[in-house]
């Protein structure tokens, strides 16, 4: 995350969890640099916490997780108002900080959000689904929530006469995203649970059990009884995306745990189902902003470090 300019407002106060805050009406955001390697820092927060990491690692220890989280570059970390963590920063210095960007968002805007989504788009698990799920969640960032984070840095640090409104479109943005990725959660869990619930839910079900395969819309308006523009509709509506779409950011999702987990990068382009590896590097890239060998590399040496501490 570029933050060149904010160079001059980050000289050190203090040498853990330094930090400088803008404020937004619903919202505030604060970056925190940190140059000491320390342990078992407490955060909380009132409201909820939307954690970007920007350089450097963090070992996260919370009550909800059995096992530390190991938090990286282009990932997130969100905290439900009243959750509590420890951070260890075992890389921490002066002259490589460990630095972590977060949002802190007031309930009300989150369940305002969710309320209206529940009006325009009553999800196929139930209205629930749109509701924020007061657990702790970790997830890799795509290129867009990357995106997303830079320009919001800039809207929260420029003195623009429509900064209120700008701001107001980013954090609605950024909890639509948030809420989003959640629901597809609960909705996939339920569509394991209930594949044969209805055509959306078989749809899924056959599209998370062929990962690999040339996905025929034929087929899946079979399976789901629905006619194509109706299964493209609820594809809309459910997920946010088109069938073909699901599959491949399915498939990229899967990838990436594969090649964390060390596997080979060439094997898994091909069983998961990508042309050629110049094609799986570039749709990887896209998605999550590095390529397939940096995301790997960036893992192992987390882990090697992890082994020398």
């Amino acid at each position: 995350m570029q933050s060149i300019k904010l160079d001059h407002l980050r000289v050190p106060q203090k040498l853990v969890e330094n930090r400088i805050s803008f404020a937004g009406m619903d919202s505030e955001l604060s970056i925190y640099d940190t140059y000491d390697a320390v342990n078992r820092v407490a955060l909380d927060a009132d409201q909820l916490l939307y954690c970007g990491m920007m350089s450097g690692r963090k070992i996260m220890h919370s009550a909800q997780q059995p096992t530390e989280q190991v938090f990286l570059p282009h990932e997130s970390f969100v905290m439900a108002p009243g959750e509590r963590v420890e951070i260890d920063f075992p890389e921490a210095s002066i002259d490589l900080p460990t630095s972590c960007l977060t949002i802190e968002i007031a309930r009300e805007k989150i369940e305002k959000i969710s309320q209206r989504m529940s009006d325009l788009a009553p999800l196929e698990s139930g209205a629930e689904g749109w509701q924020y799920s007061k657990k702790i969640m970790h997830s890799q960032h795509t290129a867009a929530t990357q995106n997303l984070l830079e320009r919001m840095v800039s809207v929260f640090t420029e003195n623009n006469t429509d900064r209120d409104v700008m701001i107001d479109l980013g954090v609605t943005e950024l909890i639509v995203r948030l809420l989003r990725n959640q629901s597809r959660d609960i909705l996939f869990d339920y569509c394991r649970r209930e594949s044969d619930a209805s055509g959306i839910t078989a749809a899924i079900f056959y599209i998370e059990k062929h990962l690999s395969d040339y996905l025929e819309i034929g087929q899946l308006t079979k399976i789901s009884c629905m006619s194509r523009s109706r299964l493209y509709a609820e594809f809309k509506k459910q997920l946010g995306c088109t069938p073909c779409e699901l599959q491949q950011q399915l498939r990229l999702k899967s990838a990436a745990k594969r090649i964390e987990q060390g596997d080979n990068i060439t094997q898994v382009c091909y069983e998961m189902g990508f042309a050629s590896p110049s094609h799986f590097s570039r749709r990887f890239s896209l998605f999550f902003g590095v390529s397939p060998r940096e995301f790997q590399q960036q893992r192992i040496k987390s882990v090697v470090t992890s082994r020398k501490l």
